[in-house]
């Protein structure tokens, strides 16, 4: 009988809640989400958990100020904007009042402990200004061109000449992760391929179950499994414990061959740590930190840009003809710092991609005290507050309204005589932020740039990339975005007269591919 009258109870308050639910406008704006009491729009962000990014924007195009508020169960108001002056008073002219805060730091807290990517105030400080320092060094960045070199004529072209010559399909997207984990892997631990690749594996699962976290139509849900110990948590637990307990090792081996070796002639970061003298934990927190933001976010960006080129083949060949260009007047035709930088087009095309399909597609603060942001939202203190890099890469009000166009010569300035970009445009990272801005701007911003160019003009200078499946790809946020179900294409060596014969004069003309 209990059970009979609690269902009846509850059929009750579903019906109340229904029967007299206020419009969306009584409690927000009204294009944010439909909100009822108590429960707020679980309703609404249950039936759209599988594509929150596209819910999420089709809000935002509606929304006058380009801002929306959104209230869960068991959750803080979270104001979500792709407005770029609340982008920038958020990330600079207020800075101080938006740290990460506790609830972000809490889902990543078991993964990335105290790292830079993680921590506020002195302690973010500290690590800011160390990482600032060893990212400037000239050592450190002729480093990462040395590993580059070695992984990429190593391994990543052997392995598609393998999918050449046999005619095997490759997952692109698996294919660079595990590439890109392997740069930042040595980049940062300066460790032999076998660690590396024994790290690997665990480093997927944390983050892909830390990102499942925010993503919980109810926010306790995760907290009451990791509480029992249970599902995702428990495989969180195991992944984050081998994880640490691998990094530890490394450190500890480290620090033995500091007293046999001069740790000097080493250029991986971990060594520089420990020169300066950090503690144990701090270093570890801090190489998974660097290793979290260096793996997936080029990769990503790369996995997209090699599907877009392969639907706009004029824009490609006019990339290789860049390519080509510029290797051509170089020692044994090999792109180093200065070719790369020189490489406009490219870049060009690598911010287009990014802006179509952002490796970290949104990314969120907590108000300390009661605010206002620029276009009027009212901020309360303990709020979420969200900025939306894909969200803003689709508003016409930002980019046009041929904003759904693969278009990298929105980034270029005009032509000069001979048919040569002079260069790409200064757009402002509060219209694009990508890699943040202001005071928690990403350190390896151009580091990213120089891998990324890299490793695609490694590629595209000798083989053509032609994807199996001709639909359109899901793009899949977690911690960093993905292509769900991977990229599965074919490989076909360009020998030298064919890129000739694709060879084109650069032009303005762009393929219209709806995103």
């Amino acid at each position: 009988m209990g059970i009979i009258i609690s269902l009846f109870s509850i059929s009750i308050f579903i019906f109340l809640l229904f029967r007299f639910r206020p419009a969306a406008g009584d409690f927000f704006s009204h294009s944010s989400p439909p909100t009822y009491p108590l429960i707020g729009c679980l309703l609404s962000f249950y039936n759209n958990r599988n594509r929150l990014l596209d819910w999420y924007t089709e809000l935002l195009s509606g929304s006058a100020t380009g801002t929306i508020v959104v209230r869960r169960l068991g959750c803080r108001r979270t104001v979500v904007t792709v407005n770029p002056d609340n982008v920038e008073y958020i990330l600079t002219t207020h800075f101080v009042n938006f740290p990460k805060g506790k609830p972000f730091t809490e889902i990543l807290g078991d993964f990335l402990g105290c790292g830079i990517f993680n921590v506020d105030g002195e302690l973010w400080r500290t690590q800011r200004k160390l990482a600032s320092h060893e990212f400037s060094a000239k050592s450190l960045q002729e480093f990462v061109v040395e590993t580059l070199e070695s992984e990429v004529e190593m391994r990543l072209l052997p392995a598609l000449e393998t999918s050449s010559r046999d005619g095997a399909v490759v997952d692109l997207q698996d294919l660079l992760k595990r590439f890109a984990f392997g740069v930042i892997g040595k980049v940062v631990l300066g460790s032999e391929e076998e660690t590396i690749l024994e790290l690997e594996k665990s480093f997927d699962e944390a983050s892909k179950v830390s990102a499942g976290r925010a993503m919980e139509p109810v926010y306790m849900i995760w907290k009451v499994k990791r509480w029992f110990g249970v599902g995702s948590e428990w495989r969180l637990k195991t992944a984050v414990a081998e994880v640490h307990r691998k990094v530890k090792n490394i450190i500890e081996k480290r620090r033995e061959k500091k007293k046999m070796e001069d740790l000097h002639e080493r250029k991986d970061l971990l060594s520089r740590l420990i020169l300066i003298g950090h503690d144990d934990e701090m270093i570890r927190d801090m190489a998974i930190s660097f290793i979290m933001a260096g793996r997936d976010t080029t990769s990503a960006a790369m996995t997209w840009l090699f599907w877009l080129l392969s639907h706009h083949l004029n824009i490609q060949n006019q990339l290789v003809e860049e390519i080509d260009s510029e290797s051509t007047f170089r020692v044994e035709q090999k792109l180093d710092y200065k070719s790369l930088k020189e490489l406009k087009f490219l870049k060009a095309c690598l911010c287009e991609t990014m802006r179509m399909y952002p490796p970290v597609p949104w990314d969120s603060k907590h108000a300390i005290a009661d605010d206002h942001l620029p276009d009027g939202t009212v901020v309360q203190a303990g709020d979420r507050v969200t900025y939306f890099p894909y969200g803003m890469g689709r508003m016409e009000c930002l980019w046009g309204k041929d904003w759904f166009e693969f278009k990298p010569s929105r980034w270029l300035l005009e032509p000069d005589g001979r048919g040569w970009r002079r260069g790409v445009k200064l757009v402002s990272p509060y219209k694009f932020p990508i890699f943040q801005a202001g005071p928690r701007v990403c350190l390896g911003k151009e580091m990213a740039f120089i891998q990324m160019k890299y490793v695609v003009a490694s590629i595209l200078s000798q083989f053509r990339i032609k994807p199996i499946a001709a639909d359109h790809p899901v793009f899949v946020p977690l911690l960093t975005a993905h292509m769900a179900g991977g990229f599965k294409v074919l490989c076909q060596r360009r020998e030298k007269e064919e890129r000739e014969r694709e060879r084109k004069p650069i032009q303005d003309k762009q393929t219209k591919f709806p995103i």
